[in-house]
């Protein structure tokens, strides 16, 4: 074997060696995905707040921006040592970005917020914003109509706007895995 062969082959160990440890020092954006919220301007909600098929479908919308962050290279942060505080500001539309100290607080260096406004049972429209923690800048904002108050509804407007604001074009910077 020669010396070029046995140098070659060390560099190449190395290098694969020093790509895998980059690789494993690079950790994944850690995201803080609020619950999404309610807000109903139909004028059909009742004195209990929103209906149990419409909290439902929050959780449903709320899980599925979980889900495709993770799938996307995010790592999703845990909310629940903080649901005490979260429950306190709630809505977030109301406290004036009070979220934020909440998602430093657990780590994270974005987060997503988002609010669902019911104008009519026919009628929705599905909002979110994503934040730089550090400095509270906009990083990403959508917004979607949908019609029909259905599991169905809402879960096609909330992948349209994952698939054509959140994460497209790709997220760069701090908003990047």
């Amino acid at each position: 074997m020669s010396a070029f062969s046995r140098i070659g082959g060390t560099a190449i160990l190395v290098l694969a060696w020093a790509l895998a440890f980059a690789a494993d020092a690079r950790a994944a954006t850690r995201v803080a995905v609020f619950d999404f919220e309610l807000f109903d301007t139909s004028g059909e909600a009742g004195p209990g707040g929103p209906k149990p098929e419409e909290l439902k479908r929050l959780a449903l919308i709320t899980d599925d921006v979980r889900e495709r962050l993770k799938k996307a290279g995010y790592e999703v942060v845990d909310l629940s040592p903080k649901n005490a505080e979260i429950t306190e500001a709630s809505p977030f539309r109301n406290c004036n970005s009070c979220e934020l100290e909440i998602a430093r607080s657990l780590g994270a260096q974005i987060e997503v917020i988002g609010l669902v406004q019911k104008v009519s049972n026919l009628i929705l429209n599905i909002n979110f914003q994503l934040r730089d923690v550090a400095t509270g800048e906009v990083l990403r904002a959508g917004s979607a109509d949908i019609r029909n108050n259905t599991d169905e509804s809402w879960l096609r407007g909330v992948s349209y706007l994952i698939r054509n604001r959140l994460l497209d074009p790709p997220l760069t910077g701090k908003a990047a895995p």
